[in-house]
């Protein structure tokens, strides 16, 4: 029997048909579930505390993309719910789930950007979430059922 050579340090691991893609994808799009799940709590949160207490976030400076904060709160509510749900359809292993999670985590990525000038920091870290989201669920293939 030959043996083929592979480079030093490389290693090998034969692929069966139907079988995912990377274990970083496979393994994120499971937590790229409880992201979104997580990151839906938190929305909710976040637009309660806008709609209960206008005092709570300020504006600084000028920004192109401005609302209320009566609107933001509706924005972050609105999304958040689906967030959790999609989420939640995500980890119960809802087939249209992943489509519709990656839609979603693309709204909020955009509406972390618009919401920049009132929570920089966690709008940042919120948009790199929805782009890991977008991609684990882009690059697992679902595997096929026994």
């Amino acid at each position: 029997m030959a043996q083929t050579a592979t480079p030093h340090g490389a290693h090998h691991t034969p692929r069966r048909k139907g079988q995912g893609g990377t274990a970083w994808a496979s393994g994120g799009a499971m937590f790229a579930g409880v992201l979104l799940f997580v990151d839906g709590v938190l929305a909710v949160l976040n637009g309660v505390v806008a709609l209960a207490r206008d005092s709570v976030f300020t504006l600084s400076g000028s920004y192109t993309y401005q609302f209320t904060l009566t609107s933001w709160g509706w924005i972050h509510l609105v999304v958040g719910a689906v967030l959790i749900l999609t989420g939640l359809g995500i980890i119960r292993g809802v087939p249209f789930a992943r489509a519709l999670g990656v839609g979603v985590a693309a709204i909020s990525v955009i509406a972390n950007f618009m919401w920049l000038p009132y929570q920089p920091v966690w709008a940042v870290i919120t948009i790199a979430i929805g782009v890991f989201v977008i991609w684990s669920l882009l690059t697992d293939r679902p595997r096929p059922a026994r």
